[in-house]
């Protein structure tokens, strides 16, 4: 009898390395590890200049990325106080979590897009966590009993309904603790504040070269990617990866998430000139226009997954419509948002309505 296939492990799913990547003269790549979904590193980018060090994207929050960080840092032959600058590509804890430390132990400025935010911290999603991590500014970590309460509460905020009308289910209580180690407490869970903000399109000089903002959102609402023209390097966030698609959210600041990112994947065709794609998960690679094609095929297939799915279920919820567009082993929660995403992207278009009974949300796909 012939065993089953084992799963092909992904590129971003590999666990953090612990070698330097010298890209260029003055540009690295660390990798930080992470524990979430589909992924087991985080790309962390240091651009060297006179003045020291900028770092992309720092990582989670807690000891276990942090002790990382500095180990890599050591082996540049640099030290945390090395860093003058943080840019964060788009508002998710594996992104900016590093960051309140760098400002602690260094003072190091954050650069963000300008429309940086978490969606807990506005109105459509709600506030209360960010209202209560705005509350608690002292460090909390040798206070156990009053870490739990506040990490129990930002998982309670995160329990919220979802559009759709099921419950949202948080990270485990044992990792989210684990993110408000090393002094943090509450503010683990924060979105920090940037010091400095860019639009599309906009000039920046970190690590000697002279970058351009490309706004990229669909992700996330406030995704940035970089672009160094002068040789071509694409500091590409999450907006573009290797060998996964990013997620598409349904709960998100954008109406239409799915249209915005395909648009957002569009834009890829005016940087012919990029010759080196530096991802946020993965290993860098060459191919700009042609994986951005690949990730809009690959949506367009999962459109025509629904469109199939309705003509024979008729009417039915996001969950069942979830089971049909993903692996049993994916079931949960983040499925569940982008096929909603997906759904609603048909509705907005005219290819579906929806109908709600009991708070639960149905679609009936034309």
């Amino acid at each position: 009898m012939t065993e089953p296939a084992a799963p092909v492990r992904r590129q971003e799913q590999e666990p953090a390395g612990d070698e330097i990547l010298e890209l260029a003269p003055g540009l690295y790549r660390l990798q930080l590890p992470i524990s979430m979904p589909g992924l087991g590193h985080v790309n962390c980018y240091a651009l060297e200049d006179e003045q020291g060090l900028a770092l992309v994207d720092p990582g989670l929050p807690g000891e276990a990325s942090w002790k990382v960080l500095v180990e890599r840092l050591g082996q540049l032959g640099a030290r945390i106080g090395h860093v003058h600058t943080v840019i964060v590509t788009h508002s998710h804890p594996d992104h900016f979590g590093g960051v309140h430390q760098l400002r602690d132990e260094a003072g190091a400025t954050l650069l963000t897009h300008t429309d940086f935010r978490s969606i807990y911290g506005n109105d459509k999603a709600g506030g209360a966590a960010a209202e209560l991590a705005d509350l608690i500014e002292e460090p909390l970590a040798d206070a156990d009993e009053s870490m739990d309460g506040v990490v129990e509460a930002f998982r309670e905020e995160m329990r919220r309904a979802t559009p759709w009308g099921t419950l949202r289910e948080p990270p485990p209580m044992e990792e989210m603790r684990s993110w408000s180690g090393g002094g943090l407490g509450a503010r683990a869970f924060q979105v920090p504040r940037p010091d400095r903000t860019v639009r599309d399109a906009d000039e920046i000089q970190l690590g000697g070269r002279t970058w351009l903002a490309v706004h990229t959102p669909g992700h996330t609402h406030d995704h940035l990617c970089l672009y160094d023209p002068a040789d071509g390097f694409f500091l590409a966030g999450d907006h573009i990866l290797p060998t996964i698609t990013p997620h598409i959210g349904g709960i998100s600041e954008l109406e239409d998430p799915l249209a915005t990112f395909m648009d957002s994947l569009d834009r890829m065709d005016e940087f012919a000139a990029v010759s080196l794609v530096l991802p946020a998960h993965g290993h860098p690679f060459t191919d700009l226009s042609g994986r951005a094609d690949a990730i809009r095929r690959h949506h367009g297939e999962r459109l025509d997954v629904i469109r199939e799915a309705g003509s024979e279920m008729g009417s039915a919820t996001v969950d069942a419509f979830m089971q049909r567009l993903f692996k049993e082993r994916s079931w949960g929660y983040m499925a569940a948002s982008e096929t909603y995403a997906h759904l609603e992207h048909l509705r907005l278009t005219g290819g579906a309505e929806r109908t709600e009974e009991g708070g639960i949300s149905s679609y009936l796909v034309a």
